[in-house]
């Protein structure tokens, strides 16, 4: 099954990841071309068989010269392709070497080769076609697939790229800031001390940042790598089969037949016809797979895996599960770990039913009119007994096809769930080594919280729940609404491989606590950990509840056209133009919350939410039609119109350069004056390992030392309540005051995750 592949010889210089796929999507091209060829020479040479049996049933009792004319006229055909070592075409030529023998044949095998041997060859060639064009659209699909994990690679290692020249530059005015500290130690000095600080801030969240970047790109190339090693060790040998299925054993079928009868007729030409019949029996389905396969070697041969590629001095090569990720790794890792063994038994139940709907299938084609009969028994020439013609053909040959889509299906479920497993696999292996290195003995689970940065006293008239966002916009002075930051930023450092996200429903109770939160402008994110079902339950629910729906409703006709457009860069044109006609604030909201929901669809092999999951979830929130229209029939093209709008967002929606606003960024971190807090939870303690008592009083001491912490942040938490719940009373009693000091501070929030990472000290 695999001996066609074979590693090319690894160039010297660095492969380009733009050219090296490039090349794959050829080599995809070529491989669709090649089976094509291949369906035209099965097609062939169905056709000819059935024209010889044909041909040879008007001429059985014509003499040998006519006899030999006919073999002559097909040798002829054969010497004018290309010889081929395929088991069929082999028992093409015995054929024709056999009919040179027959030139004094009997008018019995004429009915025989005009009635019944082409009826069964016909059909063949009808489902042989069938099969050939369903294999290539599930080898389009698997292709595609191939295509999307290498763009997503591509995206992984330009973020990755981006980040680390960032690192770089940080870095670089470090080390000149410290320079100058060391020329001017007496004048300047406490300047100097805070600019590098400042910078050392800087350095540190762009390596966080530069770290997570790499990371989601060693995930991406280990996952592109076992795609590509998956389907072209598995997928195409499988793809090549479930083409041939039936089309060897319908051949073999034909043949025998045609041999038992001539066994009966002509017991003088018993030395060919035993050439013929070891000629039908090499008939072998995998060997002419694998001929196929080496005879186009560079066609189907695996490329070369994917290198990794460092940026500019960068050392590290491996998953890091640094302080600041390793609560992320660990979660994403038990995940992974659970996703992984669900698609692992679902991807064995789809092959155990894929092999009994295969045989099924066989079992099926092998049931057709044809019956073989002994080669010894006495029969008349010309005499018809032993081939029985079945009742309800028509309905033998419908249940037929029912047997065949079922096939296709689980062959389907079967190579998209194994490819999934593929690489769920490479990247469950990569994360297992980053996490046990991380962690030793004592494993945990740990909440990041971030400072409360909203603005608590800013007093407005605008509702945030169930208002006009645009009014609420120019009121509170917040680009991007309070809810929804907070919301995204959360998921984004906590939820984004959590297994439906947006899909399942979390707490009624905490999503109407959040909302109240939210309205009273506090953001009770920063300040404990929510579950993330409840948090993704606001984001919609603050989209849903909009007076004014964010996609104008005088708008929704046209997107819904536009929609429709087959041409995908025609499509994204037409709808950025309608658009681009919408405020400004309210594009910035749309360009932050679709880049979000791409970056959520780009982890659907972990949350399962794939970009028409998503655009179900938000769709009708996001697009509403009129009033008298119904929104049973708009939903469809609605969810289309959203999932249309995830997938090509950056070409929808216009830049930072045309629109100034924040933009969403994907390796979000905590601020440098935000806090990390640590809960540990279920820790279990290696002690085979430990040697002494002393290892048990240290994880004693450990264990209780995070507990009293923990407890003593609990009272700190609600001692913070009570101060503001007093400074709010206070600011009742004195309302002229708060207004007068509230309307003197911008609302400004700081920009950590808006316009990239361009260094603020330059």
């Amino acid at each position: 099954m695999t001996s066609h592949v074979k590693l090319r010889k690894e160039r010297l210089s660095v492969v380009d990841y733009d050219t090296q796929i490039k090349e794959v999507r050829c080599q995809l091209v070529d491989q669709l071309k090649v089976l094509d060829l291949q369906l035209e020479q099965k097609s062939q040479q169905l056709q000819d068989l059935a024209d010889y049996l044909r041909r040879r049933g008007e001429i059985e009792n014509e003499y040998a010269r006519s006899l030999e004319k006919l073999a002559e006229r097909f040798t002829s055909r054969i010497k004018r392709k290309e010889p081929s070592s395929h088991s069929v075409a082999q028992v093409w030529l015995a054929l024709l070497s056999q009919t040179r023998q027959e030139s004094r044949d009997h008018n019995g095998l004429s009915e025989s080769c005009s009635n019944f041997l082409i009826q069964p060859l016909t059909y063949c060639l009808e489902y042989t076609q069938r099969l050939a064009k369903k294999s290539k659209d599930i080898c389009t699909q698997l292709q595609d697939g191939l295509l999307k994990v290498t763009t997503e690679l591509q995206t992984a290692w330009r973020t990755y790229y981006q980040y680390h020249s960032d690192y770089v530059a940080a870095e670089g005015k470090l080390r000149e800031a410290e320079k100058q500290e060391e020329k001017q130690k007496q004048s300047a000095a406490k300047k100097l001390e805070r600019l590098i600080e400042k910078r050392q801030g800087k350095v540190q969240e762009i390596h966080l940042k530069c770290s997570k970047a790499r990371n989601d790109y060693l995930l991406n190339l280990a996952a592109a790598n076992s795609s590509m090693n998956k389907y072209y060790l598995q997928d195409i040998s499988t793809l090549i089969d479930c083409a041939d299925v039936g089309y060897h054993l319908s051949l073999d079928r034909v043949m025998q037949a045609y041999l038992s009868k001539r066994w009966r007729a002509q017991q003088n030409l018993s030395t060919g016809l035993q050439q013929l019949q070891g000629a039908v029996s090499g008939l072998d389905q995998r060997q002419d797979r694998d001929t196929l396969l080496q005879d186009h070697y560079n066609t189907f041969s695996m490329p070369l895996r994917f290198p990794y590629q460092p940026h500019d001095g960068d050392q590290v090569s491996e998953v890091s599960a640094e302080c600041e990720m390793r609560c992320e790794l660990e979660t994403r890792f038990k995940q992974i770990q659970t996703r992984l063994k669900a698609v692992t038994q679902e991807t064995e139940e789809a092959g155990k039913n894929m092999s009994s709907a295969q045989s099924n299938l066989l079992e099926g084609i092998s049931d057709d009119d044809l019956e073989l009969s002994s080669g010894s028994g006495s029969s008349h020439d010309g005499s018809t007994e032993n081939l029985n013609v079945k009742p309800s053909v028509a309905r033998r040959r419908a249940s037929l096809q029912e047997v065949e889509n079922l096939y296709f299906t689980k062959v389907k479920e079967y190579l998209v769930g194994s490819s999934l497993v593929s690489k769920l696999q490479a990247k469950h292996d990569l994360l297992k080594v980053a996490v046990e290195k991380g962690f030793n003995l004592l494993t945990g689970k740990s909440v990041r919280v971030r400072r409360n940065h909203s603005s608590a006293n800013l007093l407005h008239n605008h509702k945030l729940f169930n208002g006009d966002m645009l009014s609420f916009i120019q009121a509170s002075g917040q680009q991007i609404p309070i809810v929804v930051e907070s919301c995204i930023c959360f998921i984004n450092l906590n939820g984004l491989h959590h297994e439906g996200i947006f899909r399942v429903p979390g707490s009624q109770m905490e999503v109407n606590n959040l909302r109240d939160a939210f309205e009273r402008g506090d953001d009770p994110l920063a300040e404990r950990w929510y579950d993330l079902d409840s948090v993704a339950g606001v984001l919609k629910l603050y989209f849903r509840g909009l007076e004014n729906p964010l996609f104008p409703i005088d708008s929704t006709s046209r997107l819904l056209e536009h929609a429709q457009i087959k041409n995908e860069s025609e499509r994204a044109a037409q709808l950025k133009s309608v658009i681009s006609s919408y405020p400004e604030p309210v594009i910035v909201v749309m360009r932050y919350l679709f880049a979000f929901l791409h970056h959520v669809s780009q982890y659907s092999d972990e949350n399962m939410m794939q970009p028409y999951n998503l655009a179900v979830c938000f769709g009708p929130s996001l697009v509403r039609g009129a009033q008298d229209e119904d929104v049973v029939t708009l939903q469809p093209q609605i969810n289309a119109l959203v999932k249309d709008i995830i997938l090509q967002h950056e070409s929808i929606f216009p830049g930072q350069g045309e629109v100034q606003g924040p933009v969403y960024e994907k390796c979000m971190t905590l601020e440098q004056d935000d806090w990390y807090v640590e809960e540990w939870f279920d820790w279990q303690i290696d002690w085979s390992g430990a040697e002494n008592k002393g290892s048990f009083v240290f994880f004693l001491s450990l264990s209780l030392i995070t507990i009293v912490h923990s407890k003593l942040q609990e009272v700190c938490r609600q001692m913070d309540s009570v101060f503001k719940e007093l400074i709010s009373r206070q600011a009742l009693q004195e309302p002229s005051s708060t207004i007068s000091s509230s309307s003197a501070q911008a609302p400004q929030r700081k920009g950590r995750r808006g316009d990239g990472p361009a260094d603020p000290w330059d």
